[in-house]
């Protein structure tokens, strides 16, 4: 049995919703309550709204990978700039895997295995909107 293109954006829908369970889990790992507090109270706001922002981005290409995953396919004009977001926000975070200093938190062998994962998802869903993308310019 042959994946589509559709099949492949359903699967990422799934996958980047099941990212937010990792993304869940950084406040508290990172420990943000402690670290932060030392901040004002505007810019603690502000971390918190743009990690909010994060998550909203994720939750919206999760839901409509998944439930638009024929639209997203087609390779109409909609479909190329959802793409094209999907390739610059996922590309970004792959840009970021190789910036940050994250080995200090990766206290546990499950930690370490479980920021491969990532790695490896946050790779995968950029070369999927970048094919959907170069696809739909072609």
């Amino acid at each position: 049995m042959e994946l589509t293109l559709a099949d492949l954006f359903r699967v990422a829908g799934v996958g980047q919703l099941g990212i937010l369970i990792a993304s869940a889990q950084v406040p508290a790992k990172l420990h943000w309550k402690r670290d932060l507090a030392v901040l004002n109270r505007l810019h603690r706001q502000m971390y918190w709204t743009y990690g909010a922002y994060v998550v909203l981005g994720i939750v919206f290409l999760g839901l409509v990978s998944l439930l638009c995953a024929n639209e997203l396919a087609s390779g109409s004009r909609l479909a190329l700039l959802v793409n094209a977001y999907g390739f610059v926000f996922w590309g970004a975070r792959v840009a970021l895997q190789w910036v940050y200093d994250i080995k200090p938190f990766l206290v546990a062998r499950w930690m370490r295995a479980g920021y491969h994962v990532l790695t490896v998802a946050f790779v995968s869903l950029t070369a999927l909107y970048g094919v959907a993308l170069v696809r739909a310019l072609s």
